[in-house]
């Protein structure tokens, strides 16, 4: 800084001036014009990209605290705990099915989609999609939760690809390990759902019975086309 000054001085007195100090000057000059160009640059540039990034995203979103979701694994995986030994006590044979199917207050409930059970279901069952299952709209189907409830799903019937095909996911085999499938059956988190939702006297078929089999009717348009169609 003392060198800086001293050449100032010299510019500003009437002493002859070294050549060496014009330079030196001159040079401090053109290099401070080129930070000062540099800093506007940067200072314009960042003002510019605040501005935008407020117009694409409201400041007050950027700073906006929320709720966490209402989801709770661990709630889900301790409920799924509490019905295993519950269920393993509910898995019927078709003979059990088709007998509690004749008392009264009594259900057989088929979550699969609307349009599936459309084309059809068991005889006498009825519908609530799974993906609709809510505490309201389970109690207003089965007001009482003494009602015993009779479930099935797809992996419960064979030789029907349609109506009832198979829900099971099995890996492609590789050169390492040959690994097995696993069923994907509603029954699960149906059951699991109705007993969170507070309907416990639930019963699950528990056999792999082919459409075939004269101890179990089926009904629905597709039925009723082939019936028809004969």
């Amino acid at each position: 800084m003392g060198s800086i000054s001293n050449s100032y001085a010299h510019l500003n007195s009437s002493e002859e001036i070294e050549p060496i100090d014009i330079v030196f000057v001159l040079r401090f000059k053109q290099i401070r014009k080129a930070m000062y160009r540099i800093l506007s640059t940067t200072i314009f540039s960042t003002v510019l990209f605040l501005s935008s990034y407020a117009q694409i995203t409201p400041i007050d979103e950027v700073f906006t605290l929320r709720d966490p979701s209402l989801v709770d694994y661990d709630a889900y995986v301790q409920l799924v705990t509490e019905v295993q030994n519950h269920r393993q006590q509910r898995l019927i044979s078709l003979e059990r099915f088709n007998s509690l199917r004749q008392l009264d207050d009594v259900i057989i409930l088929d979550t699969r989609s609307k349009a599936m059970y459309d084309a059809k279901h068991v005889k006498g069952a009825i519908h609530l999609n799974f993906s609709d299952f809510t505490q309201e709209n389970l109690e207003t189907l089965i007001p009482s939760k003494d009602t015993k409830i009779l479930i099935y799903c797809n992996n419960n019937f064979l030789e029907d690809p349609i109506y009832f095909m198979t829900k099971s996911y099995t890996p492609p085999p590789t050169p390492k390990k040959n690994e097995l499938g696993i069923t994907m059956a509603l029954n699960i988190p149906t059951y699991i759902n109705l007993y969170g939702y507070g309907f416990k006297n639930v019963y699950e078929l528990k056999d792999l019975i082919p459409v075939s089999d004269p101890a179990i009717a089926f009904e629905g348009t597709s039925v009723l086309n082939f019936e028809e169609g004969n």
